[in-house]
């Protein structure tokens, strides 16, 4: 046996035993007559004590090792003289009396510790030796844990968990697809799939009425904080089901997490929001409610007094931020600096300090008077010692600038605490989004989302006002899952797709094994799917998803630790019939 416990297991009741114990060199500190090496594994750290009483050949091999060198450790646990609170191990030590290495190993390029000294770029090249990191630890065991607890919890509710293929057909909706060639079929190209869309309403079709996975997908997109190439997600489907029966499934799942692992308990059903109200009164269609500080349009109440901002604007709103009259001029005016951003577009910034004596301060006092600003103070519910900061502008792009100032300001007030979770239901959403520059609709979702009933004549008269059975559950301001009730009609979907601008053939070269499937019995249908990467980084507290995630890829798609992507060989692209262009300016 190379250990007969684990670095993170033993105790005072262990005392007097004799253990085995194996891992990496965390620390030696050679203090003349003893040395004190840490020894660490995934479970934790034990102290190994070489003492005065050791042999001289003992005490040269213990004071040979180093950083990460992995050793086996036999000896004695006894209690520790000086215990330490902070170690779960720290009430005993064990006194060496053995000591085989295992593996040497080069010093590491940066600290294997909790805070670490290494950069992003570093500690990516060296994946394997960032993950010995408790902090990357505890991310890979959340993750681990909460793919148990929604796979025990999916048993349980008769879902079956099925896999769909990896190496589909290309699809002209949504994120760019990777492609793959086929070397059996030359020049035609399978596509990795951004989910397993139509296979999970096919297993509809099949009979098999509650379907999930646990599964790899992939978009060929730029990358930020909560998105990668290749990401997670918990897929589910269900047959003979309407919205109700699909939120009260999944708000069972979330809940169930959410107790299980970080003891929080969330009760009564969970707020629903419509996009239209989202946008309207957060700027965002996924609203972070853990605090208030809705929108007020105060459109009517300042135009006509000869600020020409105001009056040439589309859409003038405001927030209240309580509290927040003592923000000084340098605030202020950084505040300023942020809406004026390039990504967030505001033209400028107007604020109203409601002082604690009733009086009201504002950058803009030459054009309204008290009367003027207190009847706005009472549009935007605004008490003595409130902020209220107001932008202006076309109407779209205003709500975007103010929903970033929002979260801006709330960041800076405290509101944002990521111990606490508000939960939420957007639901309602478009059917269609029209663009301009193509001059034609595009699907808000994807093309298989079925229209709300009631306004499916619409479709007909007035595309762009149909309503869909779509839905986004939301934690914090991060859209954790979104789903819809499936259009499981044939005669609905031709319609669709010919709304979308796909003449007969495309539509039937695209998806006919789809439509041609509806057409022997399909089930109403619904489904959802989770992001589990975001879910994992709402659950540790983390902006990112690249610490929940083994192997992740880097902002520009590189995988450094492997340097992928990378060339291949003439002879590998001769048997695909694939000829590489020089790249724009090459010769």
């Amino acid at each position: 046996m190379y250990r007969t416990h684990t670095c993170g297991e033993l105790r005072a009741t262990d005392i007097d035993q004799t253990v085995v114990l194996a891992g990496w060199v965390q620390k030696v500190r050679n203090l003349g007559g003893m040395i004190f090496i840490d020894l660490r594994d995934r479970y934790g750290i034990t102290q190994l004590t070489v003492d005065e009483h050791a042999t001289a050949q003992l005490k040269e091999a213990a004071s040979g090792l180093g950083r990460e060198f992995v050793i086996q450790a036999t000896g004695k646990v006894v209690e520790r003289t000086a215990k330490n609170p902070k170690m779960a191990t720290g009430d005993i030590e064990v006194i060496l009396e053995q000591v085989t290495l295992l593996n040497a190993s080069e010093i590491p390029p940066f600290t294997i510790e909790e805070q670490s000294d290494g950069g992003d770029e570093i500690r990516m090249r060296y994946r394997y030796l960032d993950l010995r990191r408790k902090p990357l630890q505890q991310a890979m065991m959340l993750r681990h844990r909460m793919a148990q607890i929604v796979r025990n919890y999916l048993d349980k509710e008769g879902f079956l968990e099925i896999e769909t293929p990896y190496l589909i057909k290309s699809t002209p909706e949504g994120a760019r697809d990777f492609i793959v060639p086929s070397r059996m079929n030359p020049g035609e190209f399978y596509a990795l799939p951004q989910s397993p869309q139509t296979f999970k309403q096919l297993l509809m079709v099949s009979g098999y009425d509650r379907y999930f996975q646990i599964v790899r997908c992939f978009r060929d997109e730029d990358l930020r904080a909560d998105r990668q190439p290749e990401f997670t997600q918990i897929d589910c489907e269900m047959a003979f089901v309407d919205q109700e029966d699909v939120l009260g499934t999944f708000e069972g799942m979330a809940k169930m997490l959410f107790r299980e692992v970080l003891g929080v308990e969330l009760e009564g059903a969970f707020p629903r929001m419509s996009w239209q109200e989202a946008m309207e009164y957060y700027g965002s269609d996924k609203p972070d409610i853990r605090f208030g500080m809705r929108f007020c349009e105060i459109t009517h109440q300042v135009k006509g007094r000869n600020f020409p901002v105001f009056d040439a604007a589309e859409y003038v709103g405001a927030i209240c931020a309580t509290g927040a009259a003592g923000y000084t001029r340098k605030q202020l005016d950084a505040l300023t600096d942020y809406v004026k951003r390039p990504q967030i577009g505001a033209k400028g910034m107007v604020y109203i300090r409601c002082e604690a004596d009733g009086s009201y301060k504002s950058s803009v006092d030459k054009f309204y008077n008290a009367d003027d600003l207190r009847a706005i103070a009472e549009k935007a519910d605004a008490q003595p010692g409130d902020l209220i900061l107001v932008l202006s502008g076309d109407k779209k792009q205003t709500l975007n600038a103010l929903g970033e100032l929002r979260l801006e300001v709330g960041n800076q007030l405290g509101l944002r605490d990521k111990t606490k979770f508000a939960p939420l239901w957007v639901v309602d959403f478009p059917l269609l989004e029209w663009d301009a520059e193509t001059a034609r609709f595009y699907a808000m979702h994807h093309p298989f989302t079925s229209p709300k009933a009631e306004d499916i004549p619409l479709l007909a008269t007035d595309p762009g006002r149909v309503r869909a059975n779509a839905y986004d559950f939301v934690v914090n301001g991060v859209e954790i899952g979104g789903g819809s009730i499936r259009i499981h009609d044939s005669a609905l979907q031709a319609q669709m797709f010919q709304l979308l601008g796909f003449t007969t053939e495309e539509a039937q070269a695209q998806f006919g094994f789809l439509m041609n499937a509806f057409r022997f019995g399909a089930p109403p249908h619904g489904g959802i799917a989770f992001g589990f990467d975001r879910f994992c980084s709402l659950f540790g507290g983390a902006d990112s998803i690249r610490d929940y995630i083994a192997f992740p890829k880097n902002n520009a798609g590189r995988d450094v630790m492997i340097d992928s992507p990378a060339p291949v060989a003439s002879a590998q692209l001769d048997e695909l019939f694939i000829n590489i262009k020089p790249l724009p300016g090459n010769s």
